[in-house]
């Protein structure tokens, strides 16, 4: 009886220290095929972006969490892989590359030479609904342009975004390109009678309308 009773807390055991081989939910592994083709894309948008004149830059992957929740009510804040690390500092994982951008510049206190053309290549992560296609991580190409005001920029930064697509034998019969403004939609929610401090969280609504 003792020695069933042993073995059976043995094989409990070792089923306890079974080792899980999937990745963490949301995440994956890169095999070297995936590796390959990760390292044609990212060195075509690198390409690409030098072609423009962009400088790359990066930055931790681990923020301040106040780095992100000073934009409260935002969908990004409740998205956050954050937690306390061991000195008792508030942190995240971060998932978006634009406040971390902006930190940067700001640290320098004015000592950048305008305008700024930066690139980057960041892997970014939110803890969200994961979906066909998207998960809790991933990577994105983000191309900056700094003290120019003006369409020009916006201009610019589209004709990259042809330019790489055409780079790669994508044509307006595969992709095509949309263009959006903060100005526009926040005056056309004015007229509908949205308050301001409900813009944020309608914006996030009709973004995804076209994912309902």
């Amino acid at each position: 009886l003792m020695s069933k009773t042993s073995d059976k807390g043995k094989k409990k055991k070792e089923n306890q220290e079974k080792l899980n081989t999937n990745p963490p939910k949301g995440t994956r592994d890169f095999y070297p095929e995936d590796m390959r083709l990760q390292t044609w894309l990212f060195t075509q948008w690198r390409e690409v972006a030098k072609t423009y004149g962009f400088s790359e830059y990066d930055a931790p992957v681990l923020e301040s969490e106040s780095l992100y929740t000073r934009k409260a009510g935002e969908e990004v804040t409740e998205q956050l892989y954050n937690f306390v690390d061991k000195g008792d500092r508030s942190v995240a994982l971060r998932p978006e590359m634009t406040p971390s951008l902006a930190r940067m510049v700001m640290a320098k206190k004015g000592g950048l030479n305008l305008p700024l053309k930066w690139f980057s290549i960041p892997q970014c992560w939110r803890y969200e609904r994961m979906t066909r296609g998207r998960r809790r991580e991933h990577y994105q190409w983000n191309m900056d342009i700094w003290g120019v005001e003006g369409v020009e920029t916006e201009a610019e930064l589209l004709s990259a975004m042809v330019y790489f697509f055409e780079k790669v034998g994508l044509t307006s019969e595969d992709v095509g390109i949309k263009v959006n403004s903060r100005m526009v939609i926040g005056e056309v929610l004015s007229e509908l009678g949205i308050p301001e401090e409900k813009f944020a969280a309608t914006c996030v609504l009709v973004d995804k309308l076209e994912k309902v």
